[in-house]
């Protein structure tokens, strides 16, 4: 799936937090795997992007569009040649209205040099320096 955004929780011990809807196909995975990855996209991974962002995905396009896996020492599957990676464990779900809250303690991180893909106000966009 793909997500507008994750949020730092704590840096000792080092947790994040995803929100994912109730409709989401995620979401059973998520309650019973109990693990999940965040993939911080380069400013070329755009089409990638909106790959993941679509209800269902089509293993021809998936190829397609070059996307690969790599996993983390436990499992857990990472988008290889991303910006960064983010491998975690569940440690507490929380509902709140249409979503579930789910918080991850952090197993392991990698980042490589690049630009992140950036969405704001329903648009991607670039980062500008100043």
């Amino acid at each position: 799936m793909t997500a507008n955004s994750f949020t730092s929780v704590s840096l000792d011990p080092l947790l994040v937090l995803i929100c994912v809807d109730h409709n989401a196909r995620l979401l059973s995975y998520l309650k019973t795997q109990r693990r999940f990855a965040v993939n911080i996209l380069q400013s070329t991974q755009r089409p990638i992007s909106e790959y993941f962002a679509k209800p269902q995905q089509d293993p021809a396009l998936e190829a397609q569009l070059g996307v690969r896996f790599q996993w983390s020492s436990s499992g857990i599957p990472l988008l290889a040649g991303t910006l960064a990676q983010i491998a975690c464990n569940v440690i507490a779900e929380h509902e709140a209205g249409d979503h579930t809250i789910f918080i991850g303690e952090v197993e392991s991180l990698d980042s490589n040099e690049g630009e992140p893909l950036l969405y704001y106000r329903g648009h991607y966009r670039g980062l500008q320096e100043t």
